[in-house]
């Protein structure tokens, strides 16, 4: 089992890196151009950063279950997909 932790760590601190990333690019995007999908589109990518992140912590050092760490994750993905998808369907 602790090769699964230490994959977690891993895989959860490269989710880290990517989404903020994208979330960082996306919003010099936005203070370019003044689009208001590209502010959206960041924090859509945020949200689903965020809850890595929390969810990895909650794990590691708050004992939360690997499923509930799961089904909480799952819930950040979903609500930030779903502003992502609101942020491709914003028209100026």
């Amino acid at each position: 089992m602790n090769g699964v932790i230490t994959a977690i760590v891993v895989v959860k601190f490269v989710i880290l890196l990517l989404g903020g990333g994208i979330t960082y690019i996306a919003f010099k995007a936005y203070r370019r151009t003044g689009e208001d999908s590209l502010r959206v589109l960041g924090i859509g990518f945020g949200v689903i950063t965020l809850g890595a992140l929390l969810t990895g912590v909650a794990n590691q050092f708050f004992s939360v279950s690997l499923a509930r760490g799961v089904l909480i994750n799952s819930v950040f993905v979903a609500f930030g997909l779903a502003v992502i998808m609101y942020s491709l369907h914003i028209q100026r």
